[in-house]
């Protein structure tokens, strides 16, 4: 009885062997399934850096040298912890050959540009109305001078070449290209009709169609509108309409120096565009409240596989469909200087105090009005530092 028993267990034992699959090895694709993966890139935007004779000359050394550094200290640790850092450089740094300038035809000292490289911005944007304050000359020392910093990426002004721009970092590939609708009247040269990027339908297009499959997130600076309107003209809303309907994913808004809303929009391929209107300023010392207050745009770019993904031995790459996502919020920030326009400093709003706004060179800002700002914009608020 015992050896029949035993027999029957074997046979059961030998079938079952021969009919389950082995088990996978490490040399089985199956073996290398992995879960989803996700990169995140962190970017933060910065609006107009305007900077009038008084903000100049209060920063002037007794050895008639310049140090900026310490109008950045309380958002110098945000800026540096983002992955990539923007912001539009309202005016030319030509050198001292040229007249260190406020309005109407600005120029600013040449070490404003380490201050940035210190503070931590990466991408310098030039397309601006006062691109050409110092004419066509002007603009090429700009330039000149910003290419021996290497960790600069500049946009919306070359002195040849191509206007788009790429970056890639944490495995995602950023796209910028940048436009303005103005250089106050002065005309580019002849021989250099794209020293500056203009606000053209028709250039924008190819140019658009031209950068949109060689990037994640293509992003698209936008000097427009009209100054110190609260809210977006009908040629910024047409304008992001248009840049919707191409694509784009993100539009960065600046020149009318008061802050606007962000709206998303319904873009072509059925995915959303994010628009910020206007940052408003970030340094400067004009002398109206609505002007004091601006903003700094934090975005997290994010792309992940939509599921399980296998990967290639061969290459090493992960295959699979990604799926691409941003998020959009607003860090605001005051620029307060005192009643004699000096100690000019940007604050996060969420540092500033009643002590502050009492001190402030404008006798009539409080936090009271700039909380009334923020409750027109249209997007999440942030109250702390993002990166903490």
């Amino acid at each position: 009885m015992k050896l029949r028993f035993a027999l029957i267990l074997f046979c059961a034992f030998f079938i079952f062997s021969c009919s389950s699959k082995p088990p996978a090895t490490s040399d089985d694709p199956a073996a290398k399934e992995t879960k989803p993966y996700k990169y995140n890139l962190s970017f933060i935007a910065a609006g107009d850096n305007l900077f009038h004779d008084t903000l100049i000359n209060s920063f002037k050394n007794a050895d008639d040298t310049y140090d900026f550094s310490s109008i950045y200290t309380e958002v110098k640790d945000i800026i540096q912890k983002a992955d990539l850092a923007f912001i539009n450089q309202e005016t030319v740094m030509a050198g001292s050959q040229y007249g260190y300038s406020g309005y109407p035809a600005f120029n600013t000292p040449q070490s404003l540009a380490y201050t940035h490289l210190e503070t931590g911005f990466d991408i310098i944007n030039l397309a601006n109305n006062h691109a050409m304050d110092k004419g066509e000359s002007g603009l090429i020392s700009t330039l000149d001078f910003l290419d021996t910093i290497k960790e600069f990426t500049v946009i919306g002004a070359r002195k040849e070449g191509k206007s788009a721009r790429i970056i890639t970092k944490n495995n995602i590939t950023l796209g910028f290209l940048s436009y303005t609708h103005s250089l106050n009247g002065i005309p580019l040269p002849k021989d250099k009709p794209d020293l500056v990027s203009m606000i053209n339908k028709p250039k924008m297009t190819q140019e658009i169609n031209e950068l949109r499959p060689l990037c994640d997130f293509l992003i698209v600076s936008m000097h427009w509108g009209a100054e110190y309107l609260l809210e977006p003209d009908q040629s910024q809303t047409e304008m992001a309409e248009f840049l919707a309907l191409h694509n784009v994913d993100l539009v960065i808004g600046h020149h009318p120096h008061v802050l606007q809303k962000a709206d998303k929009l319904q873009r072509a391929d059925g995915k959303e565009m994010f628009v910020i209107y206007s940052l408003g300023n970030f340094a400067s010392h004009q002398r109206e409240r609505e002007r004091v207050i601006g903003a700094m745009l934090h975005v997290t770019f994010s792309k992940q596989p939509t599921g399980y993904t296998v990967k290639n031995s061969e290459n090493g790459k992960i295959t699979g469909k990604e799926e691409l996502h941003l998020n959009a919020e607003l860090l605001p920030v005051i620029t307060h200087y005192d009643r004699s326009f000096r100690n000019t400093k940007i604050y996060p709003l969420y540092a500033y105090t009643d002590e502050l706004a009492a001190s402030h060179g404008l006798r009539n800002v409080s936090m009271e009005f700039f909380t009334g700002v923020l409750n027109r914009l249209n997007i999440k608020i942030i109250k702390q530092n993002p990166f903490n």
